[in-house]
């Protein structure tokens, strides 16, 4: 008997020493993702992403209710997490919603931000439409660095009137001597995955970065190609399933639209997401901006030219346009249709907006990236069979891993006024989602793990 029990001891002493050895050793990729909606593509990243770094797991920080081109995400938060971990992702972030609505420096930043804090990603992996990580690693180097010649050019072309991105690829160019970078610096991807290495140069982190050529489909293209569809043409593809769904209603249609868009998406997503997207159409999806035009032209009416510059991205002459217009509101697109320039595209008044909507203040964004950007790592969700990587995480993180809203007490002050953001954020989309649906209302405080 005594044998006996000393050889289980011995046998579960080998099991322990194996799995601790294995947590030791692991390497960990970051994906820095929107998954709005969850596609094929992001399937082949997740999985690509492992095979080119050698990781042993991809964790991935994902924006929340709102994204980064400005607009609400057209499903909430907890389901697009729930598709990443069917598809085989261990734990799943989110980045603070002041990063995740934030320029691609500040959403850069932030995302960077949270995965040095873990203390324990190895490298990251992100998407780009060249697929060429040495011209967008000479780029960023550049932008950190800023040689002489290059700002003497920026700033030349900031004295002219040339919005910033503009200014600064037509200084990239010149610096480069090489007019064939426009192909590269117009392609939002690629700015991304500048912003992401020169974040890393500048911090003088060791995390590594690899990007992967998009498949097939371009970010903004919105036909469905045959099988890596971009999500742009996923999203409308569900808005004319809506929109018509919805004049069936009015008795205007008379055609069973949803169980054919479905049938369009089969092999475009995965089959967890098809499922989600069709036990939740019309319950808990889709969201659009315009689904917020009153309560962005009250909370206008509220608001002064002097108020307005307080949010990130209000200069002086949006703030005297917006109010200049604002009898003319009539919904969230068609306001930003309206003020929309040549040196200020669509999105970055969308983004304005969304900053004026959720609260989103100069002072916050400055604080917080000057305080060292992330102050905890919110957990969405995470894999049952992958609890090791969350401990892995636990065990090296620098900041706290939050899996209860009401566990706050490790939080910094800035930590504590970001995630009160982020909950007054979550909580207005979903009073969104109430009104729409007609369903109970389910405070941020209310909203599980998501955990398989």
């Amino acid at each position: 008997m005594t044998q006996f029990i000393l050889r289980t001891r011995s046998f579960y002493s080998i099991i322990n020493f194996r799995r601790i050895y294995k947590e030791i050793l692991m390497k960990i990729v970051g994906l820095i993702t929107e998954y709005n909606p969850f596609h094929n593509g992001h399937l082949y990243h997740i999985e690509k992403a492992k095979e080119i770094t050698g990781a042993d797991a991809a964790v991935v920080v994902m924006s929340g209710n709102y994204v980064q081109r400005g607009a609400p995400a057209i499903m909430p938060k907890h389901l697009r997490a729930e598709v990443a971990l069917e598809a085989g992702v261990p734990v799943v972030m989110e980045l603070p919603v002041c990063f995740a609505t934030g320029s691609a420096e500040y959403f850069a930043a932030g995302a960077i931000s949270l995965f040095e804090q873990l203390g324990c990603i190895d490298s990251i992996c992100f998407g780009s439409e060249c697929g060429d990580h040495g011209v967008l690693e000479r780029i960023a180097h550049v932008v950190a660095d800023e040689p002489e010649e290059y700002k003497f050019s920026l700033q030349e072309g900031l004295r002219k009137g040339l919005s910033f991105p503009r200014a600064r690829q037509l200084a990239l160019k010149a610096y480069f001597k090489d007019d064939s970078l426009d192909a590269i610096l117009e392609q939002p991807n690629n700015i991304l995955g500048i912003e992401y290495i020169k974040a890393l140069y500048l911090k003088k982190s060791p995390i590594r970065t690899y990007t992967i050529k998009r498949m097939v489909s371009g970010y903004h293209d919105e036909s469905l190609s045959e099988s890596y569809s971009s999500a742009s043409a996923i999203r409308k593809l569900l808005a004319y399933a809506s929109n018509s769904i919805h004049l069936e209603d009015e008795g205007m249609f008379d055609e069973p639209v949803m169980s054919e868009v479905l049938t369009r998406l089969e092999g475009q997503v995965p089959p967890s997401c098809i499922r989600l997207l069709e036990e939740t159409h019309r319950t808990r999806y889709p969201i659009y901006s315009n689904d917020f035009s009153l309560l962005l032209k009250y909370k206008l009416l509220t608001e002064t030219k002097d108020t307005l510059v307080k949010y990130v991205d209000i200069t002086e002459d949006l703030a005297n346009r917006i109010i200049n217009h604002a009898n003319d509101f009539i919904t969230f697109d068609q306001f930003c249709d309206l003020l929309k320039t040549r040196d200020m595209t669509y999105t970055r008044i969308s983004r304005s907006l969304f900053h004026i909507l959720l609260g989103i203040t100069k002072y916050d964004m400055l604080s917080c990236r000057d305080d060292g950007c992330c102050h905890y790592a919110h957990i969405l969700g995470f894999r049952k069979d992958a609890a090791h990587v969350l401990s892995h995480l636990k065990a090296h993180s620098n900041v706290p891993l939050v899996t209860k809203l009401t566990q706050t007490d490790t939080l910094s002050e800035t930590g504590a006024r970001m995630l009160t953001q982020d909950i007054f954020a979550s909580n207005l989309y979903e009073a969104i989602i109430t009104n729409k649906f007609k369903l109970p209302f389910v405070n941020e405080y209310q909203q599980s793990i998501v955990i398989l």
